[in-house]
């Protein structure tokens, strides 16, 4: 458990009992971060509506450069519960999650494409501390998948920056969403 408990169904209220069983019957357990946030029952509807709202927009980049974006963003601030998530997320959209075991070697690595290369560095220049991102690196990426998925692929990694770290200072772990893969810190970078 985090350092701040979940918001039990039976507290959650009518409405957030019902968010609750969809969450369940979508994702197969509820989602700890959403009954965390329950505690601030306007910030949760909010984060909800986003959510939901993020997800139907994104139809510009490729789903696997997304993803994969995401979830290097995902390692690289030590979330992880967003690692085990976005595993289970990759594996029911049919993506290759045995992958993601290598991707620290993404660079060299033929499990890998161009643009996904493109994309995961840049998950590592905007998730790093101070960022690291160059005016070069955002030209490749609009040249490759336009200013709308350039749009895209920033805010994508930039929500999973705040997820993750809001979990990771709430305390928030994997919660076997998927447990092929597991949280490793990335080189050179302590736990």
């Amino acid at each position: 458990m985090g350092r701040v408990p979940p918001v039990p169904a039976s507290e959650a209220g009518v409405l957030g009992r019902l968010a609750y069983r969809l969450a369940e019957r979508r994702f197969g357990a509820m989602p700890e971060p959403f009954a965390v946030a329950r505690h601030h029952r306007k910030l949760f509807w909010a984060g909800l509506l986003a959510e939901f709202g993020f997800e139907k927009a994104s139809t510009t980049l490729p789903r696997n450069v997304r993803e994969i974006a995401v979830y290097r963003a995902a390692t690289q601030v030590g979330c992880s519960w967003c690692v085990d998530f976005g595993t289970m997320l990759q594996r029911l959209e049919g993506l290759d999650v045995e992958r993601l075991r290598h991707i620290d070697d993404y660079r060299t690595s033929p499990r890998y494409d161009d643009a996904e290369r493109l994309a995961i560095g840049y998950a590592d220049a905007m998730s790093a501390t101070p960022m690291t991102v160059t005016d070069e690196q955002v030209a490749e990426l609009e040249r490759r998948f336009g200013r709308a998925g350039l749009i895209e692929l920033t805010t994508s990694i930039a929500l999973e920056n705040m997820r993750g770290r809001s979990n990771h200072a709430l305390g928030l772990t994997d919660q076997g969403f998927d447990a092929a893969c597991r949280l490793r810190p990335a080189a050179g970078r302590a736990r």
